[in-house]
């Protein structure tokens, strides 16, 4: 049973720093790529920034030099440390576990998961 369960989400004044984490269980997470997704109103979901289970990274325009994408492979977690927040960073962030194809092949079922999502407003 493969569950991503987020937190560190809440309000917070434009300009100030937030940190989510993603916690999985399931013995899924040092053989996937985790990544952070987010829904602002209205709008779809987008992708924030992902970390390999190589610990390469990748970062939407609007999150490279403000976010940071890590994780702890002891802890099966993963984090995302926000700085310099503006309103428009204001949206539901979802934590997602792609797994490596390697782990797929062995385990099989599902390709990805989701969280439940942790909301984020940011106040200007």
């Amino acid at each position: 049973q493969v569950q991503l369960v987020e937190s560190g989400g809440g309000l917070v004044q434009a300009g100030g720093s937030l940190r989510l984490s993603c916690a999985a269980s399931g013995s899924i997470f040092s053989s996937s790529t985790m990544g952070w997704y987010r829904t602002a109103p209205g709008k779809q979901r987008e992708l924030v920034a992902t970390i390999t289970s190589g610990g390469r990274t990748n970062y939407a325009d609007s999150a490279k030099g403000r976010f940071t994408i890590s994780r702890d492979n002891g802890k099966n977690t993963a984090y995302l440390q926000m700085n310099s927040l503006k309103a428009e960073d204001t949206a539901v962030y979802y934590c997602n576990a792609n797994l490596d194809l390697t782990l797929l092949i062995l385990r099989g079922g599902q390709r990805e998961y989701w969280g439940q999502g942790t909301q984020v407003t940011v106040s200007s």
